[in-house]
Formats: structure tokens, sequence, C-alpha cells
């Protein structure tokens, strides 16, 4: 039985009135926009350095489907706003992303008790991670595959592609902007076992559908019927969804005493996180499958 002692007292959270949380919530809003206000005019200093790490995709496809590596632009102001306004403010939300996240959680701890208020520089450090984290898996590996595909549908058919600025770096935003924000999973669902709306059991039972919703969202994410495009926006997803329910016992197990069930988590969790690794050296390679043992061929 949980030891009564170690239980958070209701005396342990700060009290608060509602003219005092909105003027918390308005400083907080401030700050975090002064964030990124600093990281926006970093972003516009290095603005052609940036551009060219952001085109990169773009013209690496166009040199493998044999193009010529060149995007274009149909209107006066269309670079400019791209590449001086636009693409600044994406780099600077990344570069920002643990200033806001901390003023994110400085809001949200009033609320929690004083044991869980020690979990922000955790909490900053993950969640701004993640979502560098699947940025760079978006930009390194999903995204350029996706392109590839896209833009060799129409080389077949003798097409030519045209890509104007503002069409591919919509398109970019959009992927990484998804992709980061899919890969804070294990995050919403920590923050949701932490206000005691989901249980860690209730996650465990709820999995195979929340694996179906996966690959549901998965496959229509991804731009291509290939196995291997498909498994590697799954594999990742679903190893984050069980990151999120060790996360949930672990803290669970902390705050109220109870065990970790190692076999049903954490085996579970290192699986895939094998078998993600195993579709993206397969991806890398260029493997594909076939009907036939082994049922792997090199493109």
């Amino acid at each position: 039985m949980p030891n009564e002692s170690a239980r958070p007292r209701e005396e342990d959270m700060l009290r608060m009135s509602l003219l005092e949380h909105l003027e918390e919530l308005r400083n907080r809003i401030i700050k975090a926009l002064a964030g990124l206000a600093v990281a926006f005019a970093v972003s516009v200093y290095f603005g052609d350095r940036i551009w060219q790490i952001v085109s990169q995709p773009i013209m690496d496809a166009l040199r493998s489907l044999g193009y010529a590596p060149r995007v274009i632009f149909t209107t006066p102001t269309e670079a400019f706003l791209t590449t001086w306004v636009k693409m600044p403010l994406l780099v600077s939300v990344f570069l920002a992303s643990p200033w806001i996240l901390y003023q994110l959680w400085a809001f949200v701890a009033p609320g929690l008790y004083r044991r869980e208020r020690r979990w922000a520089a955790p909490f900053v450090i993950v969640t701004s991670g993640l979502f560098i984290l699947g940025g760079a898996f978006g930009y390194f590996l999903a995204f350029r595959y996706g392109l590839e595909f896209l833009l060799g549908i129409g080389k077949g058919n003798g097409m030519e592609p045209l890509i104007s600025v503002s069409d591919y770096f919509d398109l970019f935003v959009e992927a990484m902007a998804g992709i980061g924000l899919a890969f804070e999973l294990p995050v919403l669902i920590f923050l949701l076992a932490l206000l005691r709306i989901v249980t860690p059991s209730f996650l465990l039972r709820q999995s195979r559908y929340a694996i179906l919703l996966i690959v549901i969202a998965a496959a229509i994410i991804t731009p291509t019927t290939d196995f291997f495009n498909l498994m590697l926006a799954t594999v990742p997803m679903i190893a984050l969804y069980f990151l999120g329910v060790l996360a949930t016992y672990l803290m669970a197990w902390h705050r109220d005493g109870r065990g970790l069930p190692k076999g049903r988590i954490v085996w579970p969790a290192l699986g895939l996180l094998a078998a993600g690794g195993a579709v993206f050296v397969l991806r890398r390679e260029k493997f594909r499958l076939t009907a036939h043992w082994p049922f792997l061929t090199r493109r």
C-alpha cells in the first residue's frame, strides 16, 4: 500500500484567482513572443544559408531524376515573402520551441503538485527535443523519399516539373510541422496521464485501436503505396505511442508507488524500436519486397 505521507497534499498546489490566471497567461504569451522575435531575427540574418538547407531536398530529388535543379517564382514578391518572411518564421518556431514550451509549462505548473512541478526541465528538454527530432526525421528521410516519388510520377509520362518557390515551401512546412507534431505523441500521452484523464492500464487496453489509428494516419500522410514508406511513418509513431505509455507507468510508479510491468511495456517498446531501425536500414539500402524467397531484393 502506498505510503500516505508520500502522497501529494492539497496545500502543495498553488492557488490563483481568475484574474491572476489571466495576468499570468498574458505575461507568458508576451515572453514567448519575445523569444520568438529573437529567434526570427537570427533566422533572417542567416536567411541565405537557411534557404540552401531548405531547398536541398528538392534539388537532390530533381538531380536524382535527371531534371535541372531549380525552382522558380512567378510574382515579384513571391521569392521575398518565402525566403525572408515565411521561412525565417518557420525556423524561428523550431529555434524558440524550448523557450515557448518552458512558458507553457510555467503557466500550467501552478495547477500541479509540488513534486510534479520538478519535471519542468525534463518536460522542456523532451518536448522540444522530440519536435526537433521529428523535423529532422522528416527532412532527412520521410520528406525526401516522398518528394522523389511525387516528382517521379510525371517523368514516365513525359512531364517536366516547374515548381514555384512558394508551392515547394508550403509543402515543406506541412511535412516538417506535421511530422514534428506527430513526434509529440509521447508528451501528449504523458500530459493526459499527468492530469489523470487517462491511466497507463487504459492506454494498454486500447493500444490495438491506437495502432489501427496510427496505421490509418500514416497511410493518409504517406504519399506513396510503397510498403517501406508506409512503415517509415508507421513504426516510429507506434514506438512513440508505447514510449508515452512507458512514461505514464514511470510517473505512476513514482507518484503512487506502483510497480512497473517491464514485460508488457519495455520489451514491446524495444522490439518496435528495433523494427524501426531495420526498416530504416532496408529503405536506405534500397531494398523492396518481392513475392518469392527471400522476399527482399535490392533495387
